[in-house]
C-alpha cells in the first residue's frame, strides 16, 4: 500500500477526468469554424484579434480563473482541452500565456486582472526576459521575479519596458523585454511555491499544445495517404508509408497518455501533489521525443506538398518545434527524469513510477526561464 503522503498512486489516475463535453463541443465548433475561414497560411504569425475577441466573449481567455476574480472557474482538464484544440487549429492567441499563467499570478499575488491581453516572462536578475511571446501585443506583461529569497510579481504595463521585436520558429512573435528593476523590486511578494510551480504550469502547458498540434497532424497524414494515389492505389497500401503513420500515430498517443496523466495528476491535487515534478517531466519529455517523430515522419509522407505555405502541415509542425523547448529543453527534462531515476535506485524505482516520488528533496527544476 502506498504511503498518502508521497502523492497520488497510478490507481488515481487510470482513468482521467475528461473535459465539460459542452465545452469541447463548443471549442470544436470555434476552431473547425475558424480553419475553414482563416486566410491562407503565411511565413509570419500576427495575434488574431478576431478570434480572440470570440473566445473572450466565450469566457475561454479567463477560463482558469476563478468566478470571485472574473474568470469562468474551470480547471485545468478543461484548459488543456482548450490548449490542445487551439494549437490543433493553429490559433494565433496567447491562451497560455494570458490565462493558465499570467492570470493565476495575478491571482496569486492578489493583483486585479481588470482586462486587456496579458502575456508572462521571468526576468532575468538584470530585467531582461528572452523569448517573450506575444509582448508586443499586450497591453500588459506579468512578471515573476526572483529577488534575493523571495519571489515577486509584477503587472508592468507594456508601455513601460523595452520590446525588442522577434519571432520564434513558428514566426510567432517571441520578444526580448527589458524591464525597470524598480517596476520588478515593486511588485508583490508571493509563496514560495508559486515559483516553483510556475515552470512546472508553462511546462505542462506547452506539452497539451504540442499534442493537440500532432494529433491534427496525425489527421492531416491520413486524409492524405486514403487521398493521394501513386502507380493507381492510394500511397496508405504502401507498407513503407503504412510505417511511417504507425509511428506517428504511435509517438503521438504515447505523448497524449503521459500528459493526461500530468494533467489529471495537476487537478487532482490542485498542484499539490510532491509528484508532479516528475509526472510533467514524463509529459515534457515523452512530448518532446514523439516530437521529432512526428514532424519528421508527417513531413515525408506528404513530402513537397507539405512544404509550401498554402498547406495546413507547416502551421502545426513548427509550433510543435518551437513549444517543445520551452520552459524546459528535452534535454533538460531527460536529465532531470535520469536524476530522479538515479536516486530512487532500484529498491523505489516503482515508488516513482508509480507516485512520482523517489526520496524526499530529489530531482531539480531544469532552468527557470521561457525556453
Amino acid at each position: 500500500m502506498t504511503d498518502h503522503h508521497e502523492g497520488h498512486g497510478l490507481d488515481d489516475l487510470v482513468e482521467p477526468t475528461s473535459p465539460d463535453p459542452d465545452l469541447v463541443e463548443v471549442l470544436t465548433d470555434l476552431f473547425a469554424d475558424y480553419r475553414a475561414t482563416r486566410a491562407t497560411p503565411t511565413a509570419v504569425v500576427d495575434l488574431d484579434r478576431d478570434l480572440w475577441q470570440r473566445l473572450e466573449d466565450l469566457g475561454m481567455t479567463r477560463l482558469t480563473g476563478t468566478e470571485s476574480a472574473g474568470g469562468s472557474g474551470g480547471g485545468w482538464v478543461d484548459a488543456a482541452a482548450l490548449l490542445g484544440l487551439a494549437a490543433a487549429a493553429a490559433a494565433p492567441v496567447p491562451l497560455a500565456e494570458h490565462d493558465v499563467l499570467g492570470g493565476w499570478l495575478l491571482e496569486a499575488a492578489g493583483l486585479p486582472n481588470d482586462g486587456g491581453l496579458r502575456t508572462v516572462c521571468r526576468p532575468d536578475p538584470s530585467g531582461v526576459a528572452l523569448n517573450v511571446t506575444w509582448a508586443r501585443d499586450a497591453s500588459s506583461i506579468v512578471a515573476l521575479w526572483e529577488d534575493r529569497d523571495q519571489w515577486r510579481v509584477a503587472d508592468v504595463p507594456v508601455d513601460r519596458v523595452a520590446v525588442d521585436e522577434r519571432r520564434n520558429l513558428a514566426g510567432e512573435p517571441s520578444d526580448t523585454v527589458e524591464f525597470d528593476l524598480d517596476d520588478l523590486e515593486s511588485g508583490i511578494v508571493v509563496a514560495h511555491e508559486i515559483g516553483e510551480q510556475f515552470h512546472l504550469r508553462g511546462a505542462l502547458a506547452r506539452s497539451a499544445q504540442v499534442v493537440g498540434a500532432m494529433e491534427r497532424v496525425v489527421d492531416v497524414v491520413l486524409t492524405h495517404v486514403r487521398e493521394r494515389e501513386q502507380f493507381g492505389r492510394p500511397i496508405g497500401r504502401f507498407q513503407a508509408v503504412q510505417h511511417l503513420v504507425s509511428d506517428i500515430a504511435s509517438e503521438t498517443a504515447l505523448a497524449r497518455a503521459a500528459t493526461d496523466a500530468a494533467v489529471a495528476r495537476a487537478a487532482a491535487s490542485d498542484w499539490r501533489d510532491p509528484g508532479m515534478l516528475f509526472a510533467v517531466g514524463v509529459a515534457k519529455s515523452c512530448v518532446g521525443h514523439a516530437a521529432s517523430v512526428v514532424v519528421r515522419g508527417s513531413h515525408q509522407v506528404l513530402g513537397a506538398i507539405g512544404t509550401t505555405l498554402e498547406h495546413e502541415l507547416h502551421t502545426l509542425t513548427r509550433p510543435i518545434l518551437a513549444r517543445r523547448s520551452e520552459y524546459g529543453s528535452l534535454q533538460d527534462w531527460d536529465e532531470t527524469l535520469t536524476a530522479l531515476a538515479s536516486s530512487a535506485g532500484h529498491d523505489r524505482l516503482w515508488t516513482l513510477v508509480t507516485t512520482g516520488r523517489a526520496k524526499p528533496s530529489t530531482g531539480s527544476f531544469p532552468p527557470h526561464d521561457n525556453t
